[in-house]
Parts: C-alpha cells; structure tokens; sequence
C-alpha cells in the first residue's frame, strides 16, 4: 500500500512538473491565454509580413489556422474544440452565426477606423448596423479565359455550355457558386427556394459535365496560370492573381450578372481574448495595412482611405472594382436554412458524380 501511495505521489510530481515546464515555456515564448491572439482565417487571405507587424505593434502573439469553405468554419467553431478569437465567415454564414447566437456583439466604442469602410459595405442586410461584423474584402464570381486558346470573349454563363470548351473548364468547388451559375444562366435567383426549380438547374448543370476538366478550389490558380485549361469559374481575386502572372489571361463578370459576396471580421462568443481581437480589428482597418492586404490578397477592399493608397490601374478596373451601377445588377447569398442548403448540396453531389 505505501508502494503504491508513493507511486501515485511520483506521478503526480512529475505531472505538475510537466504542466509547470510548459506553462513557463509558453510565457518566455509570449504564448499565454491573455497575449494569444487565435485567428481562423481562408487560406492566403491575409499579408504575412502583416502579422509580424501586429505581433510588434502590439505585443500579441498569432496563433493562425486556416479553413477552406464557411461550411469547415462553421462547425469547428460550433464544436468549440479550439477558442478562436477571429474568424472571417462570408454574409450568408455571418447570418446564420447571428441567428444561432454564436457571435460577440461588438462594442463600437473600442473600433478605430469604421469610417474609413466604404458606406455600400455597411449595415447590409445580413448584419444591420453591423453590429457583430467589420467588412474585410468583397468580390464577385466571374469567368478567367485565356486568349491564346479562346478567340471569342465568353460574356455569359450560358456560354460555359458551348461546346469548343469540351474539357477545358475548371469549375469552382462549391455548391451555392455552381447552382448559382445553373440558377442564373436561366434567369434566376441566386437565393432560389423551389426545390423542384433547383432539380431542373441541376439536370441542367449535368449537361456542362462534358465541358468540365475539374471542380477544384485553390487548384484553379496553377492550372490557369501555367495553361493547363483555357477557361475557368473563380473568384476575382484569384483572377487577379492569375491575370497578373499571365497576361494571356482575362477576367469576366456574365452579362446576367453574378454572386456579390463580402467576408467580415467576427469575434466568435467562444473567444478567449476579446481585447485582442479588437486590437486586430482595428490594426485591419488601418488604411496603410488595408492597402498592403489588397495589393497582396488581390480581393477588392471596402476600405476607402486605402484605395486611395493603391495602384489607380488596378482599383479603376471595373472587373475587381465595379462601378454602383454594375453592383445594383449582383445578388448576395442569403442564410437558406439548414433543410434548404442541404438540397443546395445534395444537387451539387449528384452534378459532381455525374460527371464521373
């Protein structure tokens, strides 16, 4: 019985030991609960170099994780394994994080730099008064060409069916954007709610199967860039990136119009350093390090006083800047609900497996 009673007190020792060692560790290196800052952010969206530069200003320490879609974000958050104190959802999801209480009602009084948003950014509908987000960039789903491979300018989703681009497109990974462009190349709405409708676009979609090479993400970058595919579906700023690494290639909003997104700043309500995160929020709409974003991101910023600072060839391109007129023409995606977006995906999955 003594053996084991002093067993147990080894144990135990060597257990507080342990903790004690990490916990110093993590102080001498600057990583405690109150001096972490933990940011769930798309993947490359942010200027590296900008993050070092806030570590410096203000003497927290990054822990960065990235997702890939705000399906991914949403339930690692909803989970609550890991207390992230920023994460950057688009409207849609914005909407149904509010709804299920699972964001910090920001306290205007501690922002620094609202102003400095663009006033067609603010009190959207997702978040009226913005009273839980900070817009962060904004952009559009459009069509990459390449004119070494494609004569005619394609201008309109309808266009994607033709066949002289049997094999050649890559299409965006994402149910909302791929039922999206089906919706819109007959006429409708992005936000469509009759299943029966929806059915119909996706018998509709399965007929482009020929004319799609892959449905890939991130991918769609190299494959453009290095001329793998002539034409693809992508968001601006990875057009933008594309465009400037080659110039054969051009970036087109369809003439039936497209999906207006934006991807704000949240403090969700399981952050652990909420002062932290204001101090990000407000370092983020800084219109020097709003610019220094933008010019690396390549995503189009709601940040006026930053525009102001940037390259005037890239900000009066009407494809990545689009004038008040051409905006009025876009749709944002709406919070369809879990029931209606579950039909959004299960469409989307038999469109995939179709083609295989």
């Amino acid at each position: 019985m003594r053996r084991l009673l002093i067993s147990m007190i080894t144990i135990l020792i060597i257990c507080l030991s342990l903790a004690f060692g990490i916990n110093y560790l993590n102080r001498s290196q600057g990583f405690t609960g109150d001096n972490t800052l933990t940011i769930y952010n798309w993947g490359d969206y942010i200027e590296p170099e900008l993050l070092a530069k806030f570590e410096e200003e203000t003497g927290y320490k990054v822990s960065y994780e990235t997702f890939d879609s705000n399906e991914a974000m949403y339930t690692k958050i909803n989970q609550g394994g890991t207390s992230y104190d920023i994460a950057v959802p688009s409207e849609y999801m914005i909407d149904k994080m509010i709804e299920e209480d699972m964001l910090l009602e920001l306290d205007h009084s501690k922002i620094e730099g609202l102003d400095y948003i663009g006033d067609r950014f603010l009190d959207l509908n997702f978040d009226e008064g913005n009273r839980y987000s900070i817009p962060y960039f904004w952009g559009t789903l459009g069509i990459v060409y390449n004119d070494k491979f494609i004569e005619e300018e394609p201008n309109s989703w309808n266009d994607l069916w033709n066949e002289e681009y049997r094999h050649k497109l890559m299409l965006i990974d994402g149910a909302r954007e791929v039922m999206g462009i089906g919706l819109q190349s007959q006429g409708y709405s992005l936000n469509e709610r009759d299943p029966g409708l929806l059915r119909k676009v996706a018998e509709n979609l399965k007929l482009l199967t020929p004319n799609i090479k892959a449905i890939v993400a991130d991918e769609i970058k190299m494959y453009m860039i290095q001329e793998e595919a002539a034409i693809a579906v992508t968001f601006s700023g990875e057009a933008s990136e594309m465009l400037w690494e080659n110039e054969h290639l051009h970036y087109v909003i369809p003439e039936e119009g497209t999906n207006l997104w934006f991807d704000n700043i949240v403090i969700p309500k399981i952050a652990q350093n909420v002062e932290g995160a204001y101090a990000f929020i407000n370092f983020m709409l800084d219109p020097e390090n709003a610019a220094i974003n933008a010019d690396y991101v390549g995503y189009s910023t709601p940040n006026e006083a930053a525009i102001e600072l940037m390259d005037p060839e890239i900000v009066e391109d009407e494809n990545f800047y689009p004038s008040d007129e051409a905006v009025s023409h876009m749709e944002v995606y709406e919070n369809l609900g879990s029931e209606l977006l579950g039909i959004y995906n299960d469409l989307f999955l038999e469109v995939k497996m179709f083609r295989n």
